[in-house]
């Protein structure tokens, strides 16, 4: 029997008859967050909703792996957000290991501090 952590909220079983069985389970951690951050309205309006909840999810740093479980949004619609935050500089991003990480910049975390305060 194979036990699978998933990101949705809800568990499911499979299996194939005669020899496969799993059972998927919502995992915990990181990826499992309940509730994500609302996305100011203000700042929705500019961006576009889905863009701008990337921008709120990198308060702290993130591979595009996690974004794409963090927001349901495919991969590369995720890479197309980001390569837009990059090039108006509110997102940079960093190696660790092999992974590449993104993470707000100063003018990121301005825009959404201005966005708060006029949503």
């Amino acid at each position: 029997m194979l036990f699978v952590p998933v990101t949705p909220g809800q568990g499911w079983v499979s299996w194939d008859l005669p020899q496969r069985y799993a059972v998927m389970y919502p995992c915990s951690g990181v990826l499992a967050q309940a509730d994500p951050a609302p996305v100011p309205e203000a700042l929705g309006a500019l961006l576009g909703p889905a863009r701008a909840g990337v921008l709120v999810l990198l308060e702290t740093p993130k591979s595009t792996t996690q974004l794409v479980a963090l927001t349901d949004q495919g991969l590369g619609s995720v890479g197309r957000h980001l390569k837009i935050l990059l090039d108006a500089r509110l997102v940079q991003r960093g190696r660790a290991g092999r992974s590449v990480l993104y993470y707000r910049t100063a003018a990121g975390d301005e825009t959404l501090v201005a966005a708060q305060r006029s949503g």
